[in-house]
């Protein structure tokens, strides 16, 4: 029961990976990694939700063009 259950990593992994992270890229790097990240993460999401949207209006209106043509 020693596990966190992320990825299967027991907590001690999780704190050797970040120690290392952080002799890798220093105290000050890490923030502005995490930062870059979040932002790339928000740009993802809205891109996926304007793909979904676009999907969405765009359904009705096929299936009205669909509708005229079967007529």
């Amino acid at each position: 029961m020693n596990h966190l259950l992320f990825l299967g990593l027991s907590l001690t992994e999780i704190v050797i990976i970040a120690l290392v992270v952080l002799l890798l890229f220093g105290g000050k790097k890490v923030p502005e990694l995490m930062k870059g990240l979040g932002k790339g993460v928000k740009s993802f999401k809205d891109g996926m939700n304007e793909v979904e949207k676009e999907i969405k209006d765009e359904t009705p209106a096929q299936k009205s063009d669909d509708d005229k043509k079967a007529k």
